[in-house]
């Protein structure tokens, strides 16, 4: 079958801020977060503008108001990481997730597909397990999270494993090979309806240290009266954490050879998942990655921005189906 490269580029821009369906749109509400998790009490105090919030900077106090968060929204008893793995913003991480659910709506005569049939594939769940847990309360979806961290891998597993609701629709695998993507972990004949990561950004442990430099240089200057209440509400809705484990900040390449890797390795299961799709934190590696999705071949290529607060996120997303494999794809495994 001859394969027809689309070459128009589907780009969509969220000019409102968080996602519609996101439930973390307004300012946290601490007396019900502190009534979730009572442990976070501990880290709220009052700005000088009168207002209740937690220093985002302490990674403790960032990993209560996690706990908090994902107890109040999301039904999840107990949720914990080691010290010094990534502590990501959930408001951030439940954006992608609805953003990725419209994407399949699109595909699917604008109805998200929803329950157990849906089945995601999460590179570098991390020892978070955010995106899973996010992915399948909202939905219902099925995942597979897999890290090549043996210690993110066990804390994901016991988030999982401690939350009884989790068990059956989350599943957590090895990488034995951090140089590979999807090679290692896609069982023979498994399909994804669609495949999400946040990619390591930097290129190397020296400019990830440059990198949280600036930022915590950033933060003293907003600390010592520098910021408006615009920035301070933008700031409560996107965590300035420095945690995470070298895996999760820095690889070969950076984030523009992990995608990279991912496209290549994309293509020996390209029958096999509807939609591939990653973070892309930096604007200027679209075009390389275009390039390279061009080169083997894809059918559609996507970019959805998300916004949050002053920050402007994206991901790539990008399919090698052709029309009758789609109308297939419909019909045995969303609509059947």
């Amino acid at each position: 079958m001859k394969q027809k490269h689309s070459s128009k580029r589907t780009r969509e821009s969220n000019t409102l801020g968080l996602h519609p369906r996101n439930p973390h749109r307004s300012r946290y509400d601490f007396a019900l977060l502190v009534d979730s998790f009572p442990e976070l009490a501990q880290y709220v105090f009052k700005n000088q503008y009168g207002s209740e919030t937690i220093h985002f900077s302490d990674p403790d106090a960032v990993r209560a108001l996690n706990s908090a968060l994902l107890n109040h929204f999301y039904g999840i008893s107990f949720w914990d990481i080691p010290k010094g793995f990534l502590c990501p913003p959930i408001p951030g991480r439940a954006d992608y997730i609805h953003h990725l659910a419209d994407l399949l709506a699109q595909s699917n005569n604008g109805t998200i597909p929803r329950g157990k049939r849906v089945k995601a594939l999460d590179v570098g769940v991390g020892a978070n397990c955010v995106y899973p847990i996010v992915g399948y309360k909202e939905y219902g979806w099925q995942f597979v999270g897999v890290d090549a961290n043996s210690v993110a891998v066990m804390a994901a597993s016991e988030i999982v494993k401690a939350n009884g609701s989790l068990k059956k629709a989350i599943k957590i695998r090895q990488q034995p090979d951090n140089m590979h993507v999807f090679q290692n972990v896609w069982a023979e004949g498994e399909r994804f309806d669609v495949t999400l990561c946040n990619p390591p950004f930097h290129t190397s442990e020296a400019s990830m240290e440059k990198e949280n430099t600036r930022k915590r240089n950033g933060l003293k200057a907003r600390k010592s009266g520098q910021m408006d209440n615009q920035r301070e509400h933008a700031d409560t809705q996107a965590p300035l954490n420095f945690g995470g484990q070298s895996a999760e900040l820095w690889c070969d390449g950076g984030e523009a050879g992990f995608i990279s890797r991912m496209i290549q390795e994309s293509v020996a299961v390209k029958d096999q998942c509807f939609w591939f799709t990653s973070l892309v934190s930096r604007q200027a590696n679209l075009p390389a990655l275009r390039a390279l999705l061009k080169k083997v071949n894809v059918q559609q290529i996507k970019e959805v921005e998300m916004a949050q607060g002053q920050k402007v996120s994206r991901f790539i997303a990008w399919s090698f189906l052709e029309s009758d494999q789609i109308d297939y794809w419909q019909a045995n495994y969303w609509n059947s």
